[in-house]
């Protein structure tokens, strides 16, 4: 049996690691760890919830520990990219929990807030930044922030990045990063154009895999319940009373809309639940983020911004209220289950046109789902469930589509932290669309 203490960590890490309970290393951490604090890059490939986070903040949290330097204004000594926020505050809250006796300054930036108090935050520079790209430019473009002194860079999800259309940010990035410094690139799946981004950032790296490319979580049940679409709400308001032993669920929709009216549905059931959106703004989801955490609400209704940075233990079951067309999203939708060492259970409603989506999910994972039958009585059930409270619409029926009132598929929308969007002259050439400066909606 491995420990930590076999690692060559620091005497106060291993205290922070004993505060926390923790003196068994996972598989990654014990195959990252002694090469990171060699100062070797590293491209690991791992799925969320196999402790990845302190793979990486450990030895980093050591190396500068040990090479103390001043703080530089407007500077960061390393830099961690996230793509959402909520998975780069998440970041943050383990460097500041695994480096309490190392009095390293750590920051977080990302959009959704107001700039002013990071702007005053980089003034005299941290040792720490964990930031989503489009944020991080922003304090670049308003020369708030430099990347001269980065000594250790790491990307996070690289290939949710791609998904959220980063691509563009994260190459201008790379020519703002200094040539040498010591690079760590981790992705859940390994395609051909997530290899290429990863060539680009890293040097002669050690490659670590701690489980088969795209495999789901072995301790995870997984079922299927064939249902129509219009039948779905009453299906997951049923479950959702009958099902014994839900500690914690999270519902995943396709779509932000779909998110919020889940939310209606149950909330006239007298079930207790939140959403959370790239519609929402951040106080809202900071606020449903940490409901969930601490218990005050069991049921949390996310889209896809949540398959991944929600890190929150007691997570028994995940429903896809709707599949993804992405076939790897669902690998992280029910990764938010069985996480350290629990077990976990996913259900999914599958109706007619989603068959096709199903059969690319278990190609991909090699697992069959298992058939669930729909609740006995089922229509009696449905017929009793109170309506939810109608209220005006506001809702644009084509705020998610795409072009041509195009809907674009999971892996294209822009929630979280977008990219920038620029606006031209309006097309007869007269002025300019109002407020075409920047537009930084979700960011």
């Amino acid at each position: 049996m491995t420990y930590f203490s076999d690692l060559g960590l620091s005497k106060p890490i291993l205290a922070a690691l004993e505060a926390k309970g923790y003196t068994e290393p996972t598989p990654i951490q014990m195959q990252a760890i002694p090469p990171l604090l060699e100062g070797r890059d590293l491209c690991g490939i791992a799925q969320t919830g196999t402790g990845k986070t302190a793979a990486f903040a450990l030895p980093a949290i050591q190396y500068l520990s040990e090479n103390k330097k001043p703080r530089a204004p407007l500077t960061c000594r390393m830099l961690v990219l996230a793509p959402t926020r909520e998975l780069a505050a998440q970041i943050a809250a383990s460097f500041r929990d695994y480096g309490k006796q190392s009095q390293l300054s750590v920051e977080t930036v990302f959009g959704g807030v107001p700039i002013g108090k990071q702007i005053r935050a980089m003034s005299q520079g941290v040792d720490v930044l964990v930031a989503t790209p489009g944020r991080l430019l922003d304090l670049i473009d308003q020369r708030a922030l430099s990347l001269r002194n980065v000594e250790i860079f790491v990307l996070d999800e690289a290939d949710q990045m791609l998904d959220l259309g980063f691509i563009h940010a994260l190459k201008r990035i790379d020519t703002l990063l200094p040539k040498q410094r010591q690079s760590l690139f981790f992705s859940a799946t390994m395609p051909k154009s997530i290899a290429d981004l990863g060539n680009r950032f890293l040097n002669n790296p050690i490659r670590v895999s701690v489980a088969p490319q795209s495999t789901t979580a072995e301790r995870v049940e997984q079922y299927v319940t064939y249902i129509s679409q219009t039948e779905k709400q009453a299906l997951l308001t049923i479950s959702l009373q009958t099902i014994e032993n839900i500690d914690r669920a999270l519902v995943f929709t396709r779509t932000k809309h779909g998110a919020d009216k889940v939310v209606k549905h149950l909330q006239a059931a007298n079930i207790g639940c939140a959403a959370i959106h790239g519609n929402k703004s951040q106080p809202q989801r900071t606020q449903a983020l940490q409901a969930f955490r601490s218990g005050e609400i069991k049921i949390l209704i996310a889209t896809d911004i949540a398959a991944r940075g929600i890190d929150v233990s007691g997570v028994s079951h995940v429903f896809n209220y709707e599949l993804p067309n992405v076939p790897e999203q669902y690998v992280h939708r029910i990764g938010r289950t069985a996480r350290a060492g629990a077990d976990g259970i996913a259900i999914s409603f599958v109706d007619g046109e989603e068959r096709g989506w199903l059969r690319q999910i278990e190609r991909l994972t090699r697992v069959q789902l298992e058939p669930m039958a729909l609740p006995d009585d089922f229509d009696n059930l449905k017929a009793k469930l109170p309506k939810p409270v109608a209220t005006k619409s506001t809702h644009n029926p084509n705020r998610d589509r795409g072009p041509g009132g195009r809907r674009p598929p999971v892996g294209e929308t822009r929630e979280g932290d977008r990219p920038r969007r620029r606006f031209g002259p309006k097309p007869n050439g007269v002025g300019a669309h109002k407020g075409a400066v920047r537009r930084t909606a979700g960011r």
